[in-house]
């Protein structure tokens, strides 16, 4: 057979991931503060980007300021005290004059003599004239007068300080207080501090007791038994019978009373007085110091009933960042360009412009159309309640609105939703369907947690639900549900089992 060359032309459909189309994409996903973010960036990077303003501005409502001379100024002049008529003086001359005296013997710490005093402002004109020292609004940084917080390392390290006088110590300490979280927990191990510094580990261990004698008590500690032994040894508390209860947290946390009286070799009042010593610590030390400010959620979406009373679905306009592309800038320069470089930036910075322009409102669109199709597929949730959420998917939003399952996963993605009953994430609403047991429409998974946390809440103190009541009573409700997925549910909602409550309520009766 015989081998040779030629060519073919031959056509196929393919998805090319152009540039626009990456960033059309990345924006979708983005939460608000992170699209905040991306565009103030391009916003410095882009010369024909501009911040749309907010309409309106800070015009007053036809009313022009009162100038110096003004009926204002007139009135405030006749109402002045009499004391207030007579004009400072402002001459060197006349005040030595009157004084009779130069005024360097009546200031005489002042280094520029009398020369250098300032004429006085006007009395009726007081509040026009700007201090000797006065700053623009520009130059005005109200941060450089607020207090910087202090960090949980840095309350520790400024103890350290004056808690040993070894350098050597001192120095091993503040390897340690690097490696402390926010909860006050040591996150090393002490063997591998000691071979990266090239040190005895009895040298490390030296220095963690002085961290552990630094406030907040507690803290430095390597797990939760260690940290409570701490507090406890600082309140004169850790006997024998003590330490014996906090190697047995695992027992503390099932209730089970019975087997540590036996353990600790204490009746079951001096058990009770131990546990309640146990719940006054602190658990968590460093919370106390340096805490993390949380970030209250801000909604993409809002929701609201409508006088019809269908729901008014409608876009947040405070998480949406305006920009606009400066169409006389890039006229003006256009004309002025005199390389082939400037050109080829100018364009580039064009089309990325117009491109980020479209895309932001490419993105609002897509994000309300979806949470549009959301509220309309759950409008049983929103009108009597979590119990009538229905099962949702991806799929079910994205063939209702044409468009691709990916698309939806991306909007859904750090976006919330403010309705009537609370923010929730666009993801509260996708959940998995659980059958219902006479064959009819399947229920919401959340709306089953739902029905499963009331049950316990309102069950009896002497007739704790199991698991497995639990189970009976779903399906006498219509919920084929199995014993493992109560079980499941449960547990991700932390809700002890029933030997662990009915443990508990026999405790507090």
């Amino acid at each position: 057979m015989a081998l040779s060359h030629k060519l073919e032309l031959r056509q196929s459909p393919a998805l090319v991931m152009t540039p626009q189309l990456m960033q059309a994409i990345k924006l979708l996903q983005l939460s608000n503060l992170d699209l905040i973010a991306y565009v103030d960036a391009e916003l410095e990077r882009n010369p024909l980007l501009e911040r749309a303003e907010a309409e309106g501005g800070d015009e007053t409502d036809g009313e022009e300021p009162d100038e110096p001379g003004s009926r204002a100024a007139e009135a405030a002049e006749d109402d002045a005290p009499e004391w207030l008529e007579t004009r400072l003086e402002t001459n060197a001359d006349a005040i030595a004059g009157k004084l009779d005296t130069d005024l360097g013997n009546v200031f005489p710490d002042d280094p520029g003599g009398a020369s250098e005093i300032a004429p006085a402002p006007p009395v009726d004109n007081w509040s026009a004239v700007p201090s000797r020292q006065a700053v623009s609004a520009e130059d005005y940084n109200l941060e450089a007068f607020v207090a910087e917080e202090k960090s949980l390392a840095d309350h520790l390290g400024e103890q350290l300080g004056l808690a040993t006088s070894d350098p050597t110590v001192r120095l091993i300490g503040h390897v340690l207080i690097n490696e402390i979280d926010e909860a006050g927990y040591l996150c090393v191990d002490l063997a591998q501090v000691a071979e990266r510094l090239g040190t005895p580990i009895e040298v490390v261990e030296k220095a963690l007791a002085v961290v552990h004698s630094l406030e907040p008590t507690g803290v430095g500690a390597r797990d939760l038994a260690e940290c409570l032994a701490i507090q406890l040894r600082e309140r004169n508390r850790f006997d024998p019978a003590m330490a014996t209860l906090i190697g047995h947290l695992d027992l503390v946390a099932k209730r089970d009373r019975l087997t540590l009286t036996k353990l600790c070799g204490v009746d079951e009042e001096d058990l009770a007085e131990m546990l309640a010593e146990i719940r006054s610590l602190n658990p968590k030390p460093g919370n106390a110091i340096g805490r993390v400010h949380v970030q209250a959620v801000i909604p993409d979406v809002l929701v609201r009933p409508g006088p019809d009373g269908a729901w008014l679905v409608e876009l947040n306009s405070s998480t949406l960042p305006k920009v606009l592309v400066n169409q006389t800038y890039y006229a003006t320069v256009a004309r002025h360009r005199h390389s082939e470089n400037d050109k080829v930036y100018l364009a580039d910075c064009l089309q990325t412009a117009n491109w980020l322009v479209k895309s932001l409102d490419q993105r609002a669109r897509t994000i309300l159309k979806v949470a549009t199709e959301v509220v309309r597929q759950q409008d049983a949730f929103l009108t009597r309640g979590v119990q009538h959420l229905r099962p949702l998917n991806l799929k079910t939003v994205a063939e209702a609105i044409g468009m691709h399952e990916s698309t939806v996963s991306r909007v859904t993605s750090n976006k919330y939703m403010a309705t009537p009953r609370g923010i929730f994430e666009l993801k509260y609403f996708f959940t998995a369907a659980i059958p219902a047991a006479d064959g009819g429409p399947s229920h919401s998974a959340e709306a089953v947690r739902f029905r499963i946390r009331r049950l316990i809440e309102e069950e009896a103190a002497d007739a704790v639900l199991s698991d497995d009541i639990i189970v009976r009573l779903l399906r006498e409700s219509g919920i084929d549900i199995a014993r493992r997925t109560v079980a499941k549910y449960r547990e991700a909602m932390h809700i002890p089992s029933s030997v662990q409550r009915r443990r508990e309520r026999q405790a507090t009766h």
